[in-house]
């Protein structure tokens, strides 16, 4: 068994990062960041134990792609240090951040060959331009730029991080309670991506695929008497709306659930459940609008999507326009890439009976090309 467990934390909320893909689900390949950088560190820590700290919203959509152990996330990143620590045995534990992507194979032996050194093994580098600090030069001899990863004895990160004080980083809480820090060789090569440019000069980090995903929903709503229809986000001059624990906008519906399909992020259901009365009686736009939220924040742009209403009333001609420009609206995409088509059953069944209406949606969506903007 290894004597390493190795902590890549990834909870933050990418608020410097000014893009609209949070920087852990930036694509190389079909990798999403967090994915990347793990298991490019995990390859030079032959058997370590991984724990990866997330946002807890996000946990449920890293499980299916990994076998690392999750944990959620504190408000800070101390705090998410501290909630992974609960989980490790060993007694050497090496903390990393995932924007901290191309770390080199060779600044992991380094951290390796010297762990019997200190308390905790530090990767620093010098710097060579002059320092002014709060109006006056100081000796830039005195200065380090530190980096992670950090290589620690567990048992005392465990004990340093127990003050109340915020550290940003591990060494400076070990050695504020004692502890000894020893110095290593860092590498200009393992920048931390914290703005968007950032990533310019990671040449670690190839581009996401172009491969163009594409998803289908489908949903159905029986008719409600005196209650106002919505449908492709568009008010319907209808005396009845649909029966639905929102507004019941059964196109909207569909429609999440082909973006969801397409960016493999499960359902409507999972995302907005009828159990939560947060959700009660709520504008569909909003839940669309939430929902390619979510898929930006996941790394995916909308290409398209292409609507099939089912109804024998209400008339849907009238309304079909105003819907590719509503809902191109809430997609942030043209509208020449929306289409809204509509037919009916003949007829037949409950639709045909006018008791209800039902939709097919088709949705498609790409990765975000962070290397082109």
């Amino acid at each position: 068994m290894s004597d390493f467990t190795l902590v890549l934390l990834a909870a933050g909320n990418s608020s410097r990062f000014k893009v609209p893909v949070k920087k852990q689900w930036l694509r190389i390949g079909h990798d999403p960041l967090w994915f990347y950088v793990t298991n490019r560190i995990k390859a030079s820590l032959p058997n370590a134990t991984i724990i990866l700290v997330a946002h807890a919203d996000e946990i449920p959509f890293m499980t299916p792609l990994c076998d690392f152990t999750i944990v959620s996330g504190g408000a800070t990143r101390q705090q998410s240090l501290k909630n992974a620590l609960k989980k490790v045995k060993t007694p050497y534990v090496m903390v990393s951040d995932i924007a901290r992507a191309c770390v080199d194979p060779d600044l992991i032996a380094r951290l390796l060959e010297n762990k019997e050194l200190a308390d905790t093994i530090v990767p620093a580098l010098d710097v060579h331009d002059t320092v002014v600090y709060n109006n006056e030069t100081i000796a830039r001899e005195q200065v380090k730029r530190i980096q992670t990863p950090q290589l620690s004895r567990s048992d005392v990160l465990r004990r340093a991080l127990e003050s109340d004080v915020e550290y940003t980083d591990e060494s400076s809480a070990v050695v504020a309670c004692g502890g000894t820090r020893h110095f290593i060789l860092g590498d200009e090569r393992a920048a931390k991506i914290t703005h968007a440019g950032d990533t310019a000069a990671l040449a670690c980090l190839g581009a996401p695929s172009s491969v163009v995903f594409t998803g289908n929903g489908f949903d159905v709503h029986p008719f409600e008497t005196g209650k106002p229809m919505m449908l492709g986000g568009v008010e319907i001059d209808s005396p009845y709306g649909f029966k639905a624990h929102s507004d019941g906008d059964v196109a909207i519906h569909a429609l999440i659930d082909a973006l969801l399909g397409a960016a493999c992020l499960g359902d409507i259901g999972m995302l907005f459940p009828d159990t939560d009365n947060a959700y009660k009686n709520i504008d569909s736009r909003k839940l669309l609008g939430r929902c390619v939220e979510k898929l930006h924040n996941f790394g995916f742009v909308v290409l398209h999507a292409d609507i099939t209403i089912i109804a024998q009333v209400p008339k849907i001609a009238p309304y079909k326009e105003q819907m590719r420009i509503s809902l191109a609206s809430l997609l942030n995409i043209p509208a020449a890439r929306v289409n809204v088509k509509a037919t009916t059953t003949e007829h037949l069944g409950f639709i045909g009976r006018e008791e209800g209406v039902g939709v097919i949606a088709t949705a498609s969506v790409h990765y975000f090309d962070w290397k082109n903007g």
